[in-house]
This record gives C-alpha cells, structure tokens and sequence, in this order.
C-alpha cells in the first residue's frame, strides 16, 4: 500500500467511517502468489462469497504481498485498515507463545494428527485473537516439514555433529538436541551451503524443496513430517459484525469450506511435491521407526519446554490433544 492510500485509509478509521466503504468490498491481503494453492483456495472463497451474496460482498484478493508485506498483514486487518487477511500463525508466536503450537517438532506428525492438534488449540487461538477484534474464518496447513541430508539417515545418532541448517530458535533447539550443529544459513544461501560442505542436512517441506531444485545440492529427503504450520484467515470483528445476518452466514459456510478444501489442497500439494522430488533423482524415504522413536523424544522434550512457557492455557491444549 502506498503512503498516501495509508494516509487515506487511517484517516477514514478515525473517523470512523471504515464500515461504509467495507460495505462496498473487502480488500484482502495475502502473502503467496497467485499460483500457490493457499491463494488459489483463497480466491475460490471469495467467488463464494460473491456467488452466496449475489454479489453483495465483493471480496477483492490482493495476493503476493502487494497490498501489505506479510509481517504487516495481522496488524492491518487489527486496525482496520483492511477488514480480512491471511498470514502465517506461528509468526504471532513473538506476541504469545500459544501461536507457535502447530510448529513445536514432532508433536503431529501428520494431516490427521494436525487436525487434532488444531481442533484442541482453536478455541485458545481464537480467543486471544478476539481480545485483539479479531475473528478466525479459516485455518490450512503447510506441507508437513522433512529431513533433507547428504546420506540416508537410519536414527537420529546418524544426526550428531552434523551442520544442520537452523533459521529460528526452534530449529537451532532441534538441532542441538539431535546432537547437530545448527548453522545460520539463508535462503538464497543453501545451494552453496550444501555444496561446499558448510551444512550437511536441513528440515523444511517437500515444497520448498521442489521449489528450490533441491536435487541440484542434497541427495536423500526424510518425509518425517515433523510439523505442519498452518496459516490462518481472519476477519475484523467491526467489520464482520456490520455485514447482516444473511451474509455473515454465508461468509460462515464458505469459510468453512474453504477450510475442507484447504486442507485436501495441502494434501494434493505434499503428494505432488513428494513426486517432483522423486522424478528428478531425490530419494524419498519413509523414516525408520529407529529414526522417528529418536525424533519423537526430541519432540517430547520440545513439547514440555513449549508448554511451561506458554502457561496454563498451553498445558490445557496438550492436555486436550493427547486426550
């Protein structure tokens, strides 16, 4: 968003005068491009919307970062400056911890158990979120994050002192409890990391792999599926509450689809990326059961250091989930 459409629109907030211009469309933010599948779902349930209203509520996707840069996107949609928004959870992880739990390793370690995990946290997330006038429509998962190594890895000793590439404290954690090496690399830094031996293995998605031509660096991936984060759409809470009761049910019901879809989407996506791998000479391996009893109890570690930190409520949603 340029300055001077920010000008405009606090200036409108101020006033007061946001619900009427909302009634006349809903811009929405997005981070991905127009290609990846949370975008896709995104757009399919603004056509819904507009179908369900007859066109009453046009919701206007703005994807690929264009009208607020990810990072800007929940304090957008919080202030009013935008009436809805999708941005990744675990980012919020810095405001409360409680954000960070579809990402603590090991913990759900695949689709069904993911949608336990957030069946368990959905009403905590959603009720620190409405402290900040915000309503969860829709949550979708990442593709499940895996091990990718220079060797196959038969447990996690084959880990131990291994630069393990580490881009945030969890990560870093992981790494030293796997007996590795955790090692600051960038983006844009991998191929070479690999290639001149400054790191060894790293963990992130079939997606980011295919993406990133992995093949070309690393040759074994490790689909241990160690968590799926997930990213989450909300509304403002003035803006929906001034949409009528006949519309706001239809924003209901798509978002609700959405979310069914999402998730079948993000499956489709793992599947896919898993294939694009193989076809171009990656070795996909479903993990040992030595290897993943050996990650589980990192993933137990992780989990009690999660939950002490985020309090009562983060014990209450471990609590629920192993229920």
């Amino acid at each position: 968003m340029q300055n001077w459409q920010r000008v405009i629109w606090a200036a409108f907030v101020a006033l007061g005068l946001n619900g009427p211009l909302w009634a006349a469309g809903w811009d929405m933010p997005t981070p991905y491009g127009d290609t990846n599948f949370h975008t896709v779902n995104i757009k399919q349930f603004a056509k819904d919307v507009k179908t369900g209203t007859a066109g009453g509520l046009e919701i206007k996707v703005h994807s690929g970062g264009s009208l607020f840069k990810h990072p800007e996107i929940k304090n957008a949609v919080r202030g009013g400056q935008v009436p809805i928004g999708e941005f990744l959870l675990s980012r919020l992880s810095n405001e409360n911890r409680i954000f960070q739990v579809d990402s603590i390793p090991f913990l759900a370690t695949d689709y069904e158990a993911a949608k336990k995990l957030w069946s368990a946290s959905r009403q905590t997330v959603e009720k620190l979120l409405d402290q900040q006038g915000m309503k969860v429509l829709f949550s979708v998962p990442w593709p499940p994050q895996g091990i990718y190594a220079k060797t196959k890895l038969g447990q996690v000793e084959d880990l131990k002192g291994t630069k393990f590439r580490a881009y945030n404290a969890a990560t870093e954690q992981l790494a030293k409890l796997a007996g590795a090496v955790p090692t600051q690399v960038e983006v844009p830094d991998i191929p070479q990391a690999f290639a001149t031996g400054r790191v060894g293995a790293m963990i992130t998605s079939p997606s980011t792999g295919a993406n990133s031509k992995a093949w070309d660096f690393v040759s074994h991936f490790h689909h241990t599926q160690a968590w799926l984060p997930k990213n989450i759409v909300v509304v403002n809470k003035k803006a929906f509450s001034g949409l009528d009761p006949k519309t706001q049910e239809v924003v209901l019901k798509a978002a609700s689809d959405a979310e069914a879809r999402g998730w079948k989407a993000s499956m489709a996506e793992t599947d896919a990326k898993l294939k694009i791998l193989k076809d171009n000479g990656m070795q996909v391996h479903a993990p040992s059961d030595a290897l993943m009893a050996g990650l589980a109890k990192i993933g137990e570690t992780m989990t009690a250091e999660w939950a002490a930190a985020s309090g009562a409520d983060g014990e209450a949603i471990i609590k629920l989930y192993r229920h």
